[in-house]
């Protein structure tokens, strides 16, 4: 399921969570970040530099996990990646320090689902989904042949009402300019980041509807 957030014109319909879709920006998505956040932290930047992020996350897989889970959920305080952006802090913290963690696990996340996770990511490690993130600039430049183009194909958006990274207020109104054929906004009360595995039910019955709608 695409997480969207930037430009992909091949599917035919485009059901999308938690990431508002955003047209092509006109200076690189670093260049822009770091414009931006100047010398403050901000967690994106802080990926781009290889080794660095690695070291931090595989120190205890598990704890890192849960601390990203919990706090990317709807069920931590507000804080997380929100935080970052509306009080970032210095350039020298860490990652896991600005998301909460927690003791009691959420009831959609188990010890056996972090038992498993752990033992994939200490086997397979964290540089792979890392290297995602150290590619924006080059997926940046690929899709120049895409500036301005429109998403025409009936789109779906599904987000939580407590997902740190939708922090425009006008997210809406931006996706509806590039996505014209945008069928529906779907916010599930409660939920944050991690959209389908906080909620599995609702995005079921919201891909479902729309695509029956279709």
């Amino acid at each position: 399921m695409p997480r969207c957030g930037g430009p992909t014109y091949s599917a035919p319909l485009r059901p999308c969570l938690s990431v508002p879709f955003a047209n092509r920006p006109p200076i690189s998505p670093i260049a822009g970040m770091r414009m931006m956040f100047g010398d403050n932290f901000f967690y994106i930047l802080y990926f781009q530099q290889p080794g660095v992020a690695e070291h931090e996350l595989q120190h205890d897989v598990r704890y890192t996990l849960r601390r990203l889970l919990f706090g990317g959920s709807g069920n931590a305080p507000d804080r997380g990646i929100n935080g970052m952006v509306m009080s970032p802090p210095p350039k020298t913290a860490y990652f896991l320090d600005q998301l909460a963690d927690t003791d009691a696990l959420p009831a959609w996340l188990t010890e056996a689902d972090l038992d498993f996770f752990a033992a994939e990511f200490t086997r397979r490690g964290f540089r792979g989904g890392l290297n995602w993130y150290r590619n924006f600039d080059r997926s940046w430049a690929l899709s120049a042949p895409f500036q301005d183009k429109k998403i025409e194909q009936p789109a779906l958006f599904i987000s939580g009402d407590r997902d740190l990274i939708r922090m425009n207020p006008t997210y809406e109104a931006q996706m509806r300019e590039v996505v014209p054929n945008l069928r529906d906004v779907v916010l599930l009360p409660g939920i944050g980041h991690w959209t389908q595995q906080e909620a599995p039910d609702a995005v079921n019955r919201a891909l479902i509807a729309f695509l029956k709608s279709l």
